[in-house]
């Protein structure tokens, strides 16, 4: 059970991917805490306070994914995950807004250098026929049940123990469960010879091509990868402030706020598995991420607060169970083998990192104008239409010219 790779490197590396969510979306629920004891205030500082991880993540991300082919991955792990637990901890001492940013920006930076050299691990360990699921059980598991039962645990916490604690523990996690965990089943563990790809990514010289990465139409992808970093960060990082406007408070504001993520792990089983039947991909993300922002753009003409979180929580769940669960199987069948380390930096930074930055400004300054957090998360709907079309027509094109 030890040796198996699912366990050595895919719930290793999920268990990873699970403590940086938990530190990428605490701020998120330990800022209204926070917001008189730093003076955080304006629409200006406080969209730095929550983007500055993403900021931070888009830059290491898109440098770092250059890179990646050119750096040791399980050591530059280890250190990466060491770094932003440590960063984690010296967050609950920050006694200024200015100094808040500054941390938050060097979580991105790590966690931005992390995320490529994890998908490389994986490209490495897990074949074509495994590497679907082996991404799914990384990517999509540990991102989302850290973000289900983060906000459920991490609510209580701050009410109960202030938000110093929030980073305390968060960063904690990462000193003392993450790192040996990494040091253990990637750094020391033996090779398995049985495996039939090679468990050690080599380092490679060669420069990366604008074709490798499939040329004008990996422009979609981008695009369409900006709409879903709109989507995802523009809800994730106001949920809790969201469902506090509307009503929900205490445990109650908990579960709303990690909603949304429950039912993407529920959908996402058979959507995925509708996904391997049908080989539809492209499709199923481009109908997840459109359908997501009609979603949204409805918001305006819904009266009552729980209806207003209903189709919060619709959008959330759907479009990540569709689109999360199948984008990075198209990227990796549509990019070339070199290219993958790349290609993963390029649209995750742009992507996740660009789009929720953008996202986070948008959201917060349309809401210090109208009171209201609705006008934000419509704009965020139109976007998401626009990211399904640029998705659906990428898998289009790819379809009649296949890379070589």
């Amino acid at each position: 059970m030890l040796q198996s790779k699912w366990f050595r490197i895919g719930f290793t590396l999920m268990v990873s991917l699970f403590v940086a969510y938990l530190d990428r979306s605490n701020l998120s629920i330990a800022l209204p805490g926070m917001e008189k004891a730093l003076g955080i205030d304006g629409a200006a500082t406080k969209s730095l306070a929550l983007t500055g991880f993403l900021i931070g993540y888009a830059l290491a991300n898109f440098f770092g994914g250059f890179l990646t082919n050119k750096l040791d991955p399980r050591l530059t792990m280890i250190g990466m995950v060491l770094l932003w637990s440590l960063v984690q901890i010296m967050t609950g001492w920050v006694n200024s807004a200015a100094v808040l940013i500054v941390f938050r920006i060097i979580l991105g930076v790590a966690e931005g250098i992390y995320w490529p050299q994890q998908f490389r691990l994986a490209r490495a360990w897990f074949n074509k026929d495994e590497i679907t699921r082996g991404t799914n059980l990384i990517q999509f598991y540990g991102q989302f049940l850290a973000l289900a039962l983060g906000f459920l645990i991490l609510t209580p916490i701050f009410n109960l123990m202030g938000w110093q604690w929030v980073f305390y523990i968060t960063g904690g996690m990462g000193v003392f469960i993450v790192v040996p965990m990494l040091w253990v089943f990637l750094k020391n563990a033996p090779d398995n010879r049985q495996q039939t790809v090679s468990p050690e990514p080599a380092v490679q010289t060669a420069k990366i091509r604008f074709s490798d990465l499939g040329g004008a139409p990996f422009l979609l992808l981008i695009f369409s990868y900006f709409a879903n970093g709109m989507l995802f960060w523009g809800i994730t990082l106001f949920i809790p402030l969201v469902v506090t406007s509307l009503g929900f408070h205490g445990i109650a504001q908990g579960f709303a706020s990690g909603l949304p993520y429950f039912l993407a792990i529920l959908l996402a089983i058979p959507i995925s598995r509708f996904s391997d039947k049908t080989q539809q991909r492209g499709p199923i993300a481009a109908f997840g991420l459109g359908s997501a922002g009609i979603f949204l753009i409805i918001l305006p003409f819904i009266d009552s607060a729980p209806g207003k979180l209903c189709l919060i929580t619709l959008a959330i769940a759907w479009f990540t169970s569709c689109y999360t669960t199948n984008i990075w199987s198209i990227i990796t069948a549509s990019v070339s083998k070199q290219a993958v380390g790349p290609a993963a930096g390029v649209i995750n930074g742009i992507g996740a990192g660009l789009g929720g930055t953008t996202a986070g400004f948008v959201v917060e300054y349309l809401h210090s104008y109208s009171g209201s957090y609705v006008p934000g998360f419509t704009v965020l709907g139109v976007v998401a239409i626009a990211g399904g079309i640029s998705v659906y027509s990428y898998c289009r094109i790819i379809a009649r010219k296949p890379l070589a």
